[in-house]
């Protein structure tokens, strides 16, 4: 038998890479996932972005869930974005009419994603924002982060918000969504290196 000196970094020999998991792709997606808006609700609001890793490159497996609060402010307390048929378990969907604030998107083979959901209302403190928890390959324990958004009549809640006041201010911009031409807002994350999203970590 050899024995080998693992005390020398160096010295070891290169195992064989592993695939890091876990996998999302089979079954987490559901379809409707981004569309939280209730059909022609006149507070409706898209936001859509990339999602980029440490070397800029998109990613094509990875999948954002997103939870806001409603216009006025209120956690939803309604059932129902993965609702099943009871007779044959089927999927059914949402049902178009009851706002859950909460979806789950996958990203596209561009690293594209996006949510049609309801512009939220700010909360105590806070400015308005949109929750956001994004699993990605290599991510062993997934990552927190926020939508605030830019360009409101009055951005002033923004500077007061005490989440954002504890970020450096080089770095605010990662977690504002810009308005777009297109009547939507642009958000997109960075998992790692240059303009990385600053993430949240909750104790």
């Amino acid at each position: 038998m050899t024995k080998i000196d693992t005390s020398n970094p160096d010295a070891v020999l290169p195992t064989p890479s592993h695939t890091v998991g876990p996998f999302y792709g089979y079954a987490l997606p559901f379809p409707g996932g981004a569309d939280i808006a209730p059909v022609g609700h006149p507070e409706t609001v898209t936001v859509q972005g990339y999602i980029y890793d440490g070397a800029g490159k998109p990613l094509p497996d990875a999948f954002v869930e997103i939870w806001g609060a409603d216009p006025e402010g209120n956690l939803p307390q309604v059932d129902g974005s993965i609702r099943r048929d009871p007779t044959t378990g089927g999927y059914l969907g949402r049902n178009g009419v009851e706002f859950t604030g909460w979806g789950r998107i996958q990203t596209d083979v561009n690293g594209h994603w996006y949510v049609r959901t309801l512009r939220p209302g700010a909360r105590g403190d806070s400015a308005p924002y949109l929750s956001v928890c994004v699993f990605a390959r290599g991510l062993l324990v997934h990552l927190y982060t926020r939508i605030y958004f830019a360009g409101s009549s009055d951005d002033a809640p923004l500077a007061a918000d005490p989440v954002l006041q504890q970020v450096d201010a080089e770095r605010r911009d990662t977690l504002i969504a810009q308005r777009q031409a297109d009547g939507t807002y642009r958000f997109d994350i960075r998992l790692q290196g240059e303009g990385e999203t600053v993430f949240l970590e909750f104790t």
